[in-house]
């Protein structure tokens, strides 16, 4: 007698779906499930800081220094840059040519519930690795964010977790990497809610908390040196220093703009050349060269650099030559298609403005002088502000590498005045300028996407009340009796969308009953797309005044309609869900 063939995969799929239900039900679990991601975050911020600087060290010659740091380079070790670039470029146009732009996390929290494929934070670690190690005045800091929140992704999509708790995931997974890289998990914290998230939850502390620290503590284990080192404020901070830290502030969130604008000038105008787009970092690399030769301050983030110049007694020259050139070289790097963030570059370049501040009062007599370290660490804050965005997070890390309080405060009266200013003047943070540029209208992480899945085709009624325009007003009446419905859509001969027309106005006293229904339409020319979103479709009942719309196929076959009021309902609906969704009600 044979026995019955045994089989797991029912098991393993009840085993599968309870593992999954704790995870979704359970805050204490998901707080676990980030102290994961968390270490898995600096790991893997610990693999992609070695592989770009064995990538400089065997290009240029290193041995434990810096890059930036480097005394000289050697000319013929330079030719890396256009050499590395021209492999970027190819392989960029491959990937191109293949599959769709790759979604970094701000993007994938803002429009697609931190839904991020594994071959999308593939394509954008790799590629800005190969940049930085390049040499290219870029940071590595955008890598580290998309290989931890893109780790978190991944697993929170297995285990199906809500969006809400899905986007604090991703956001706890690039805050832990950022927070590793600094040795600051505040700072890695408050990047998670002001970058990546796009807001403070208290559903969100403990999972991001946790995942910060724990990564942070894998670096310290691991002896892994931080970013900035740890640095005393020099003084105590008056009255007049906030003042004259808030006027740093804003000079640094001009400067700021025009890094920007300078970016997307420069990639503008070199699609204008007749250069194959594959060519673009060749090209770049070898305008990076002769400011290379200059000093090498202006290659990669500015790591070293940074501890070389607040270390020692820099002359202003030098210093505004420096912040010239490093402007140039990370408009050049990222407009002609190198990969990278400004994260760490904006910190350096803040600090050479705090410095020439410094050094400009100085030179003065009418208003008080300020310490030139002090100026530095408000100048990092405010110029990261206005490139990255996130005042809270930039103040944590003055106050992670100062431990003074004070200063701190003054770094936030700067940081809050470069980000108004920001705001007021640009509206957008490098990170989602970027996406502006190819079309999509995100000023921040928060969550916008169910905004754009909740369209007009899913929200219409499909069943329409249709009459030929070439009707009488006597048929119209016959068919559709005084409060039967609010609207009627007309159609033409061939059956297409010909306007809509309001039941009461064909009971108006005065209309003769051979009147043609069609001659008392509105909106003719317009209608609804299927594909618009709840927002342009509020926008659309506001610029028409009209109480009904109809929405219509490309080809002009009505498909239903939609009411302003019941849309105005929805759209309130979901906004409130949302809301319970983030803070965890």
């Amino acid at each position: 007698m044979s026995l019955p063939a045994l089989s797991f995969t029912p098991v393993y799929e009840r085993g599968v779906a309870s593992f999954r239900r704790i995870f979704r039900s359970s805050e204490a679990a998901l707080v676990l499930l980030a102290v994961g991601v968390g270490v898995a975050a600096g790991l893997l911020m610990l693999v992609q800081r070695g592989l770009a600087h064995s990538l400089q060290s065997f290009f240029y010659g290193l041995s434990g220094a810096s890059l930036s740091a480097a005394a000289s380079i050697d000319p013929w070790r330079l030719l890396a840059l256009p050499l590395l670039g021209l492999f970027l470029g190819y392989a960029t146009r491959a990937i191109s040519r293949r599959w769709r732009t790759p979604i970094d996390v701000v993007e994938a929290n803002a429009l697609h519930g931190g839904a991020i494929p594994v071959r999308d934070t593939l394509v954008v670690c790799a590629q800005t690795i190969v940049s930085n190690g390049a040499g290219a005045s870029v940071g590595l800091e955008a890598a580290y964010a998309q290989a931890g929140g893109g780790f978190a992704s991944v697993i929170g999509q297995w285990l199906r977790l809500r969006r809400a708790s899905l986007r604090v995931l991703v956001g706890a997974g690039a805050g832990a990497a950022v927070g590793a890289a600094f040795g600051a998990p505040l700072t890695g914290a408050f990047y998670a809610f002001e970058i990546v998230i796009g807001a403070y939850t208290p559903a969100a502390i403990a999972p991001v908390a946790a995942a910060c620290i724990a990564a942070t503590l894998l670096g310290r284990l691991v002896g892994v040196e931080p970013y900035i080192i740890a640095l005393p404020g020099a003084k105590a901070i008056t009255t007049a220093d906030y003042l004259l830290f808030a006027a740093l502030g804003i000079i640094c969130a001009l400067i700021g703009i025009a890094i920007m604008r300078g970016v997307t000038f420069c990639e503008a105008h070199f699609r204008r050349l007749a250069i194959p787009d594959a060519w673009r970092p060749a090209v770049g690399g070898l305008l990076l060269i002769p400011l290379a030769l200059i000093t090498p301050q202006a290659l990669s983030a500015g790591h070293g650099a940074l501890h070389m110049d607040l270390g020692a007694e820099v002359g202003l020259r030098l210093i505004l030559l420096v912040l010239v050139i490093k402007v140039a070289a990370s408009t050049i790097s990222l407009g002609f298609g190198f990969r990278g963030g400004l994260f760490f570059a904006s910190l350096f370049m803040g600090s050479l403005v705090g410095q020439l501040f410094a050094g400009a009062l100085a030179h003065q007599s009418f208003l008080p002088t300020v310490d030139p370290g002090d100026a530095a660490l408000i100048g990092m804050a405010a110029m990261a502000v206005a490139i990255v965005g996130g005042p809270m997070t930039m103040s944590m890390l003055v106050l992670e590498v100062t431990h003074d309080f004070v200063l701190t405060g003054a770094a936030v009266t700067a940081a809050l005045c470069a980000s108004t200013l920001v705001r007021e003047l640009f509206g957008y943070s490098f990170s989602t300028w970027r996406l502006h540029t190819r079309g999509e209208n995100i000023r921040s992480a928060r969550d916008v996407g169910w905004a754009r899945a909740l369209t007009a085709g899913k929200m219409m009624r499909r069943s329409v009340e249709t009459l030929a325009g070439s009707a009488s007003v006597a048929e119209f009446r016959r068919r559709f009796p005084l409060g039967a419905t609010t609207s009627v859509v007309l159609l033409d001969a061939a059956g297409r969308y010909a306007g809509i027309v309001e039941t009461a106005k064909l009971y108006a006293p005065g209309l003769t009953d051979d009147t043609e229904v069609g001659t008392l339409a509105s909106l003719s020319d317009f209608a609804l797309d299927p594909s618009a979103g709840v927002r342009a479709v509020i926008a659309a009942f506001d610029r028409t005044e009209a109480d009904d719309l109809a929405v219509v196929s490309t080809d002009g076959e009505v498909l239903g309609t939609l009411s302003e009021r019941f849309v105005h309902r929805r759209y309130a609906d979901e906004v409130e869900k949302a809301q319970r969704d983030l803070f965890g009600e």
